[in-house]
């Protein structure tokens, strides 16, 4: 962790921490849950995989940059969270392999498609991950 140093840069109530005269690079993290079902092609367990079963699926997308300094933030959290939920509701509740532009409704191809659909309006995204707590799976997507 960081020590704020004397040089520290007064945003109105907040504090920007400086070391030298770099500033801070700060990773933000949002979690966000769905419920899905789907089915896989797939070559081991592929009786119970190509039958529809559901998930429980955990998602996180970090965002990374310095904070503005008028506002002290990366990104308004709430912004990021309004954006998250658009992406939440196509997934969310939902037969995966019938969603337009996901593919075979695998953990990779969730990664990205929340990727894709977050980036036009989250500009420092640079990670997504997703996993289902229950079967222990997680794939993360770096940029």
């Amino acid at each position: 962790m960081a020590a704020v140093h004397s040089n520290a840069q007064d945003i109105g109530d907040s504090v920007i921490a400086k070391v030298g005269d770099v500033r801070q690079t700060y990773e933000l993290s949002q979690r966000f849950f769905f419920e899905a079902a789907h089915t896989l092609l797939r070559e081991i367990e592929s009786e119970s995989s190509r039958r529809i079963h559901g998930h429980t699926y955990e998602a996180e997308v970090t965002v990374r940059g310095q904070p503005d300094p008028k506002t002290g933030m990366v990104i308004d959290l709430a912004l990021l969270r309004a954006e998250i939920q658009v992406v939440r509701e196509l997934l969310d509740h939902q037969f995966l392999d019938e969603v337009e532009g996901l593919g075979p409704p695998t953990l990779e191809n969730l990664c990205v498609f929340i990727l894709e659909k977050l980036g036009p309006e989250v500009k420092c995204l640079c990670a997504v991950s997703v996993w289902r707590r229950a079967s222990g799976d997680r794939c993360t997507l770096s940029v």
